[in-house]
């Protein structure tokens, strides 16, 4: 399975979660942007790829579904609700993270 993680501008919550569940089983990962600025900004490509899309807030999702319309036809995206307080690995990032990722993973 292919999974998408998205925040805005790609260098702290999607990079974690990337990292994150790199590991998991069955489980490939990948993260980018929505945000002009972003280190690795969404494309039609990487959108291609995944499988299941995450995407932080729901203001990501409305910037991604504007975008690429056709690219998102048939995909899954979930938001997880996680707002931009975090630091890259942050403790409380990672758990909320495993809370609200792992039972997609396991299924």
């Amino acid at each position: 399975m292919n999974v998408l993680f998205i925040c805005g501008k790609n260098r702290l919550r999607s990079p974690t979660a990337e990292q994150l569940f790199a590991d998991w089983p069955g489980v490939e990962t990948a993260s980018a942007g929505v945000n002009n600025d972003a280190d690795v900004p969404v494309s039609q490509e990487i959108l291609g790829w995944a499988d299941l899309i995450f995407v932080m807030e729901q203001i990501h999702r409305k910037k991604l579904t504007a975008r690429f319309t056709s690219a998102l036809a048939n995909k899954r995206i979930i938001c997880l609700n996680i707002s931009d307080d975090y630091e890259y690995m942050a403790p409380a990032l990672i758990k909320l993270l495993e809370a609200r990722v792992g039972r997609y993973l396991s299924s």
